[in-house]
């Protein structure tokens, strides 16, 4: 709906005029989004899906039915600048503790195969693979369910284009809601 969209732009703009510059605003609800902006919200009503997007550090005293943990990766969990001392790897496997024990019915951890890094003085803009965080032990890993997507088979060409806007018209015809292939749809913008 329009107008919703529209009072939530109006809202982020009154909640961003209270800080002094652009860049202490993004630092502020980017740090703590739930003590930056949760109060605005208010309440969500009983037939309204939402997401709460939270970091590690105000997830804490709260809980809730899915969470999903984003890069579970040594590097992220921990982070790099914090594998200086046991003592701050101890930290660090503490607030993976925190995050994963936020949810009540159901946990993902979500562990990205590689990273694309950008300058990087000694070997240039390159792919990363990204090994599992070294607080997921053998003896907890096989408790994970694993899914990974299959790749799309070599020999099976893409629709383009115009294959693709076929089922939307189709679909307006109709009145039903066309169903779409993300991934050939991603992938045709690049031929």
């Amino acid at each position: 709906d329009a107008q919703v969209r529209m009072g939530q732009l109006e809202q982020l703009a009154i909640l961003a005029a209270t800080h002094a510059s652009r860049e202490r605003f993004l630092t502020e609800l980017t740090l703590d989004p739930p003590a930056a902006c949760g109060d605005e919200s208010g309440p969500p009503h009983l037939d309204e899906d939402y997401l709460v997007l939270s970091t590690i550090h105000s997830a804490k005293g709260q809980e809730w039915s899915a969470v999903h943990v984003l890069n579970v990766v040594d590097g992220c969990l921990p982070a790099d600048l914090a594998t200086g001392s046991p003592e701050e790897i101890e930290e660090e496997r503490r607030l993976l503790y925190v995050a994963m024990t936020r949810a009540c019915d159901s946990l993902a951890l979500w562990l990205p195969q590689r990273f694309f890094v950008t300058q990087q003085r000694a070997l240039g803009d390159r792919h990363l693979y990204a090994p599992m965080s070294r607080f997921i032990t053998p003896e907890v890993a096989v408790w994970l369910d694993r899914d990974v997507p299959a790749p799309a088979p070599p020999d099976v060409p893409l629709p383009g284009p115009a294959a693709l806007a076929q089922p939307i018209a189709v679909a307006a015809a109709t009145g039903t809601t066309p169903l779409l292939d993300i991934r050939a749809a991603l992938r045709s913008g690049w031929s």
